[in-house]
């Protein structure tokens, strides 16, 4: 997949488009990428998808709490080189672009320097200025530029629509079994192993302390996690803890430790993904260290039994 930063100076055959957010790539985000390479195979053309940075409601509300996303710029990239899109094409998101209107959005940079084809929406999309360009619009632009125009219809798991802000409401809750069946993968959280202050090494459980690759990046609830860990080309079970450690010194910052499976070896500065599969409970504040330490044990337990059980099913 080729990746570019704006739209000038682009040549690609029989451009299909598709364009949005795609935070996460979930499920209705696969059946659209599913239609644009169908519609790309019949046009002789080649997929596109144009996103945009930063998330758009990060410009439109800046005194709104960031919504958090799920997926970074690099883990995008990875999942839509996956699924074979051709080509991704990143677009500043600013004030002025989001007053365009969607007419001249189409004219402009659709048609005059891209040269679309097709394009291809989903069963909810608006584009422009007030979010004016609905399909009804668009397809009096298709007909007067002469593209192909195609929109889908909706994705429903369980008959639930499936959506960004449904997962993004699911991991603030920690339900990490409806997170994962929307967006068809475990979600991961990546980031560099920085210094800690080795209490998890005294009570027998030593962690890697995880400094997170994006600040945007939405954590689930806090609680402890049955996780899997990637480090070089190698997967490790484990335990995450997300929280503000109540028992040892809080200081109300919330930290990410995972605590790592049959693993011996330094791990400062090494970047490590960590997929969260279940969530085994919430955060607590225990009568010591001795007690914590106890619990953990517990921990490590449930989540084998988890890891063990799933090993069973697959």
């Amino acid at each position: 997949m080729q990746l570019h930063y704006g739209i000038e100076n682009l040549h690609i055959t029989n451009p299909v488009v598709t364009i949005g957010s795609f935070d996460g790539v979930h499920k209705g985000h696969v059946q659209v990428i599913a239609a644009l390479k169908r519609v790309a195979e019949h046009l002789h053309g080649e997929t596109v998808i144009i996103s945009f940075e930063p998330h758009p409601r990060e410009v439109l509300y800046p005194l709104e709490k960031r919504p958090g996303i799920l997926t970074t710029l690099d883990e995008k990239m990875a999942i839509l080189e996956s699924l074979g899109v051709a080509h991704l094409i990143i677009l500043p998101f600013t004030r002025k672009l989001a007053e365009l209107a969607y007419s001249d959005f189409v004219n402009n940079l659709l048609v005059d320097k891209l040269g679309i084809a097709g394009l291809v929406i989903g069963y909810d999309h608006h584009f422009g200025k007030n979010r004016e360009g609905t399909f009804d619009k668009l397809k009096i632009l298709a007909e007067k530029y002469h593209f192909y125009l195609e929109q889908e219809e909706v994705y429903e798991e369980h008959d639930i629509n499936i959506s960004s802000t449904k997962i993004r409401n699911a991991l603030q809750i920690g339900d990490i079994a409806r997170v994962s069946e929307f967006l068809g993968y475990p979600y991961s959280i990546a980031g560099i192993v920085v210094q800690g202050d080795r209490i998890g090494r005294q009570m027998g459980f030593p962690t890697a302390n995880i400094e997170l690759e994006d600040k945007r990046k939405l954590l689930p609830a806090v609680g402890v996690y049955a996780v899997k860990v990637r480090i070089e080309d190698k997967s490790y079970q484990g335990m995450l803890n997300i929280g503000v450690r109540p028992t040892v010194n809080s200081t109300g910052i919330v930290r990410i430790e995972v605590h790592i499976f049959d693993f011996n070896g330094n791990l400062y500065g090494c970047n490590l993904r960590v997929a969260l599969f279940a969530r085994i409970r919430g955060e607590q504040k225990f009568d010591g260290k001795e007690k914590l330490a106890e619990q953990l044990q517990r921990d490590r337990q449930s989540v084998l039994q988890i890891f063990k059980k799933r090993c069973k099913c697959d």
